[in-house]
């Protein structure tokens, strides 16, 4: 899948089609608001929702891991959704992932979410802990609050970006939204809700189209 690479305080962020960024100095993709086992949460509730998203979610995150040959994987956030999701079948699903990926470091810095959901069970060899975790001059979050001294990078908000057609046609598509400060990653999970931020002068924006990264050009 074609990547986009830009910059962000003198580092290279490649914006990967997979809806996950890598930043290749540090060998590190970032991932955010994976929400395993949200579906199932919303199931046990009574609502209809799709099946199946976990193993969707899986799926694209070895492509996303493949894609760059990254030796760690840091989630910024939201990995499982709720406490439902350490249920036999979303833990089963995860611990075979996880057994394809031994080699793979594993870190989550702890999102909203996860303080309800609990940490992964330890057989998942996930290192977890409170934000920011510090790589040079990134700051690596789950909430998209500036931090002196650093360029963050975070998640939490789900962007996303409305593209207009000829005919009044409307698409929203899940974006990397970086500002001068901060960058936000799109949602990772293939069951997650999208919300349009709004775009400062100096924001840029990168929308996720099919197995693309596009910038989004605003007129002047």
């Amino acid at each position: 899948m074609p990547v986009l690479e830009v910059q962000a305080a003198g580092t290279t962020l490649r914006l990967l089609a997979q809806r996950a960024l890598f930043l290749p100095e540090f060998d590190t993709l970032l991932v955010a608001d994976a929400h395993i086992g949200k579906a199932r949460s919303f199931r046990r509730l009574g609502v209809p929702v799709p099946e199946a998203t976990t193993d969707e979610t899986l799926a694209r995150l070895s492509q996303a891991v493949a894609s760059c040959g990254a030796r760690r994987l840091v989630f910024l956030g939201d990995l499982l959704h709720s406490a439902r999701a350490q249920a036999a079948a979303p833990l089963a699903a995860v611990t075979r992932w996880r057994d394809s990926h031994g080699s793979l470091a594993l870190t989550l810095v702890r999102g909203n979410h996860d303080q309800h959901a609990g940490d992964p069970p330890p057989n998942l060899d996930v290192q977890c802990l409170d934000g920011p975790l510090r790589l040079g001059p990134l700051a690596l979050c789950h909430h998209p609050d500036p931090i002196a001294g650093a360029y963050v990078l975070a998640g939490h908000v789900h962007p996303a970006a409305v593209i207009g057609g000829r005919a009044r046609d409307r698409l929203r598509l899940p974006c990397f939204h970086l500002g001068p400060a901060v960058g936000v990653l799109p949602a990772f999970g293939a069951f997650t809700g999208t919300h349009v931020l709004p775009r400062g002068p100096e924001d840029r924006v990168f929308v996720v189209a099919g197995d693309e990264v596009r910038p989004l050009h605003f007129p002047a």
